[in-house]
């Protein structure tokens, strides 16, 4: 004799977290009012208006986000129309490249450029090419992580390699 094993029902998801509107004329006074909050109140609207926990990052990032999200509440947020079309924008702009999309092509060195950089007496030239850099004939995706290879350190690449964004970009 086989037993059929009998199916709890499947439990319900527990129901989303309402988050309210913002009434519009109350946009502006609460703008206001975020650089004087202290950073636990700060915290505690983020659990308001996110209904999630605040991430462990700067006052300043808090302060932004939130005036962000504060508007959007009030205002609305981008239509899904614009979400489409600016995910579709950055697929052509770097094909889901992480690397390329931290920094914005046109202020990446042409390939091919050659950036030399001397360090402890010892010359080390880098080629940037089209995915990339390459390093004593190995292929990598930052300079940082080239920089890291020559000091043994962590390095922002672009300073260590003395490299400027253009200007007027």
């Amino acid at each position: 004799m086989t037993r059929v094993k009998q199916q709890k029902p499947a439990a319900s998801p527990a129901p989303a977290p309402s988050i309210p509107a913002i009434p519009k004329p109350d946009v502006p006074a609460r703008l206001a009012a975020l650089p004087g909050l202290p950073i636990g109140e700060l915290k505690a609207e983020w659990r308001r208006l996110f209904a999630t926990e605040p991430p462990p990052y700067n006052r300043r990032f808090l302060e932004s986000r939130l005036a962000y999200r504060i508007q959007e509440l009030a205002y609305g947020g981008l239509r899904p129309e614009t979400i489409a079309r600016l995910d579709a924008l950055g697929e052509q702009f770097d094909g889901r490249n992480i690397t390329l999309r931290r920094i914005r092509h046109e202020q990446r060195p042409i390939a091919g450029t050659r950036l030399i950089r001397e360090y402890q007496g010892v010359e080390h030239v880098v080629t940037v090419t089209r995915d990339g850099y390459e390093w004593q004939g190995r292929p990598y995706r930052s300079l940082s992580a080239i920089a890291r290879a020559i000091t043994g350190t962590r390095w922002n690449g672009w300073v260590f390699f003395g490299i400027r964004p253009r200007s007027g970009a």
